[in-house]
């Protein structure tokens, strides 16, 4: 597998513990360059309305961004740990070496890179990708693995992860990250719908989508965390591989608190004063009557 038909190849030639990522590069590039084109519209906004338009757009760019971005993301959640272990089976040879485990939605990221890279006469720096998704075949995947001779660290880890495994973790990460998947995808149509509204401009019921957005993504967290603990540990003799939530979970809660915090600031904000609501939004006077006949059906 090389860099340009998967994220994850399997024998980088340099040492980097997450190689490039494409999807999420590609993402990244689109909303930038929406940024970019809203940012060249700037100079013919006049007045404070130019701050409050920017700040709109950015918003609603970087919460679109996360949404998306986070269904393709690696890092959910995340465990190292330093240990001397066996490298190869059949063979006594120890290595001290970093063992990453890195849990996304779409299954599971292991790395495995020397203290130093070069020991036992080969080059420690490994890096391989367990899905779990519909499309996709773990035990299948992990089969191979063992077929390919793959480290002893890697395969140990993986095994734990397998449908045969006694720590009886494959079905429940499988079946809550499909969850948390299908929640983000619900929570980027109502981002959508959320920006249509506030393009109209609806201001209260684009308040009320923003404020679901929030909901779907919170339930998220919730899928994702709705885990037993594993029966058994990841143990490299004294040394414990433990695991923690990563960074795309606590991404996806301060968004989602941004949501909430902005989506409530809208309703109660066109509740008690409409017209500061209206002056952050650079509404006119005949948008203003507009958006009254839509509050009133």
């Amino acid at each position: 597998m090389t860099l340009w038909n998967g994220s994850f190849p399997f024998y980088p030639s340099t040492s980097v513990c997450f190689p490039f990522d494409t999807t999420q590069a590609i993402i990244v590039s689109v909303f930038l360059s929406m940024l970019a084109t809203f940012i060249s519209i700037l100079p013919g906004i006049r007045g404070r309305g130019r701050l409050f338009w920017f700040l709109r757009v950015v918003m609603g760019l970087f919460v679109g961004a996360v949404v998306l971005t986070v269904q393709f993301t690696r890092d959910w959640e995340t465990g190292w740990v330093t240990a001397n272990t066996s490298y190869k089976s059949f063979s006594r040879a120890l290595v001290n070496a970093d063992i990453g485990l890195h849990i996304g939605l779409a299954g599971v990221n292991l790395t495995l890179v020397g203290n130093p890279v070069n020991q036992v006469n080969e080059t420690i720096d490994y890096n391989e990708h367990f899905a779990w998704s519909f499309n996709a075949d773990y035990d299948h995947s992990y089969s191979e693995g063992l077929e390919k001779g793959l480290p002893s660290p890697i395969l140990y880890v993986a095994e734990k992860f397998t449908m045969q495994s006694p720590c009886s973790v494959h079905r429940q990460y499988r079946i809550s990250s499909h969850y948390v998947s299908l929640t983000l995808w619900m929570a980027f149509c109502t981002w959508l719908i959320s920006i249509l509204l506030f393009s109209m401009p609806i201001l209260l019921y684009g308040g009320y989508m923003l404020l679901l957005t929030a909901m779907l993504m919170l339930f998220s967290l919730l899928f994702f965390t709705a885990k037993n603990t594993p029966k058994c540990p990841i143990q490299f003799g004294p040394a414990s591989l433990k695991t923690d939530y990563g960074g795309s979970f606590w991404l996806t809660l301060a968004t989602g608190l941004l949501c909430l915090l902005l989506g409530l600031g809208i309703i109660i904000l066109n509740s008690v004063q409409p017209e500061k609501l209206k002056l952050v939004f650079n509404l006119d006077e005949g948008k203003g009557q507009e958006e009254k006949m839509w509050d009133k059906s």
